[in-house]
């Protein structure tokens, strides 16, 4: 059995503290208006659908929009319970089979453990002909942070996991059809914002739930030394006074076969 790689446990905390503090969800906001334009050029009316990922306890009511009726998930207790929705680890779920013709997943499945696991779980969930379609962090999102981290490593001689890895966008596609998906479609949306600090960045991270739940992080906090080397490299990496990260966004749509 492959080893975990994100601490489960820790993974659902960070959501709830992200829930207590109010959630930062302006990538989040992006990738659900994403999905709604592209459900709307879909020509069909769907009965069920279930939500995966509902930081904000509207999304639920803005996808009544196009379905009938909608349930909700999400790895956070706390975001579950305000969706009225059920808590779920997506690779550890039985979900009810064939209940489903929409299933909308919005930005969890990048920090599950055995993601062809969730995938074919939420194949399994789904009717046939019927629409998978969401977005995930992409490989190539946080270039700055994972080169601070670095340098702040090299500053104290040492090495420790920071940044969760990703999954890529060539990858997602054949993966979506070994899941037993057809006519797989990623786009890339990369999105730029600009910061003040390397501390605010993260400030949104944890805001978004996205802080480091890897099983090998360190438990230790950043020594000061290691802390300002990274500081002082997020600085440099920008105009003196900010510094533009970069957000990587998998958008993706796939079908189940007809019968």
């Amino acid at each position: 059995m492959p080893t975990d790689i994100f601490d489960r446990e820790l993974r659902a905390l960070r959501r709830d503290r992200a829930f207590g503090t109010g959630p930062e969800l302006f990538l989040h906001e992006r990738a659900l208006d994403d999905c709604l334009e592209r459900l709307a050029l879909v020509r069909r009316q769907f009965k069920s659908a279930l939500l995966i990922g509902c930081p904000n306890p509207d999304w639920s009511n803005r996808l009544k929009e196009v379905v009938e009726a909608v349930e909700t998930a999400d790895p956070g207790p706390l975001f579950a319970r305000a969706a009225g929705g059920i808590c779920i680890a997506e690779d550890r779920w039985a979900p009810p089979e064939r209940a489903y013709d929409l299933v909308l997943s919005i930005g969890t499945l990048d920090t599950v453990n055995d993601l062809p696991r969730a995938l074919q779980a939420i194949r399994a969930s789904l009717a046939e002909d019927s629409l998978f379609i969401g977005a995930i962090a992409g490989g190539q999102g946080l270039p700055q942070l994972r080169l601070a981290m670095h340098i702040a490593d090299q500053a104290i001689g040492g090495s420790s996991p920071h940044v969760h890895p990703r999954v890529e966008a060539g990858s997602l596609s054949p993966l979506l059809t070994a899941c037993g998906f057809i006519m797989p479609v990623v786009d890339v949306d990369r999105v730029q914002v600009s910061y003040e600090t390397l501390e605010s960045l993260v400030t949104d991270l944890r805001r978004m739930g996205a802080t480091n739940i890897l099983k090998r992080r360190s438990r230790k906090p950043l020594l000061r030394e290691a802390k300002s080397a990274a500081e002082a490299a997020f600085r440099s990496a920008g105009d003196g006074s900010r510094t533009v990260e970069t957000f990587e966004i998998l958008h993706f749509a796939a079908w189940t076969p007809s019968d």
